[in-house]
């Protein structure tokens, strides 16, 4: 028990315990009970009223004082232990909110994932293993609860607001994936995306094929269906097994970059900007002054295309 709460719980069994005590006494003394407990009340609480029975005698008086003392210690005891308990979660609430406001003005070059269902999760943990810095937005109280007990960096918002992805450090991002499984939200959200953020790289979900074209429009990068993809991958399974397994395997590329590491080898993505040293040189010079350190087996365009051992 933190010692906030054990103040308060000790404050109730105080009072609690003072005012039996003092009712105790006043009933002992030849009252009824319910004259004692009225005549506690309006003791400890100071209310004015009259006394219900004259307190005449020396011992009676000296009580009365010693229950007037105690009774109002006891009361500001508790009253101290909910203030000091309400006050703490209040600053603790407000850290925490600053602390997770200062771990995001920090980051620079992150992702941003628009929303933490099923497969923002596993987007989530993706990018956690390859320790790719991202903030994951969501509306959803109980998601970002559970996301924030991961160590996550949440903004609980509409994604589809700019002050949600603002907050999120859309300006300063170099890529944003929205998973929702709303076509219409995920066009949205692409659209105030690309708007904040001319460089941003989108990748959007879509659930119908049809959707893809309004994405690609509203400024999306990539589209991903998840449906599609699923159902070429059962169709590749049922008529390809074999080969199936082997890309199954291929298909986590930090289990593979773990083999290939005892080789001494491992796979980078190395974005190359037009003032790098390596701009408008060719891939034969640069392995060449590389001496082996390093073999490039795929080149990007800056328009999507992709070539393979180029």
């Amino acid at each position: 028990m933190d010692p906030t709460t054990k103040r308060l719980v000790l404050g109730a069994v105080a009072c609690f315990g003072t005012f039996a005590l003092a009712i105790l006494g006043y009933w002992l003394a030849g009252w009824s009970f319910i004259d004692s407990v009225y005549m506690v009340i309006i003791t400890i609480y100071g209310v004015g009223y009259g006394e219900v029975k004259p307190v005449d005698t020396p011992g009676l008086r000296l009580y009365t004082i010693v229950v007037i003392v105690v009774g109002t210690g006891a009361i500001l005891y508790f009253i101290g232990g909910f203030v000091q308990m309400v006050m703490e979660g209040q600053i603790n609430q407000a850290l925490g909110a600053r602390k997770k406001t200062k771990g995001i003005e920090s980051l620079k070059d992150h992702a941003i994932i628009c929303g933490y269902g099923r497969m923002g999760q596993i987007l989530a943990r993706e990018l956690h293993a390859t320790k790719h810095p991202f903030v994951i937005v969501d509306n959803n109280e109980e998601r970002m609860a559970q996301a924030e007990a991961m160590g996550f960096l949440v903004v609980q918002g509409d994604a589809a607001e700019e002050e949600s992805l603002k907050h999120a450090g859309v300006e300063r991002a170099t890529s944003l994936a929205t998973v929702l499984p709303n076509d219409a939200v995920n066009v949205f959200i692409t659209l105030t995306a690309r708007n904040l953020n001319k460089d941003l790289t989108i990748y959007a979900r879509g659930e119908i094929p049809s959707t893809e074209a309004k994405l690609l429009q509203a400024g999306a990068n990539q589209v991903v269906l998840p449906a599609t993809i699923g159902g070429h991958r059962l169709a590749h399974m049922i008529v390809r097994p074999a080969a199936s397994d082997f890309l199954d395997q291929l298909q986590n590329i930090s289990a593979v970059n773990e083999d290939l590491e005892q080789l001494g080898v491992q796979i980078h993505e190395i974005p190359i900007p037009k003032d790098s040293p390596f701009a408008d040189r060719t891939i034969g010079d640069l392995e060449v002054e590389g001496e082996g350190a390093f073999l490039v087996v795929a080149v990007q365009r800056g328009n999507g295309a992709l070539f393979r051992r180029p």
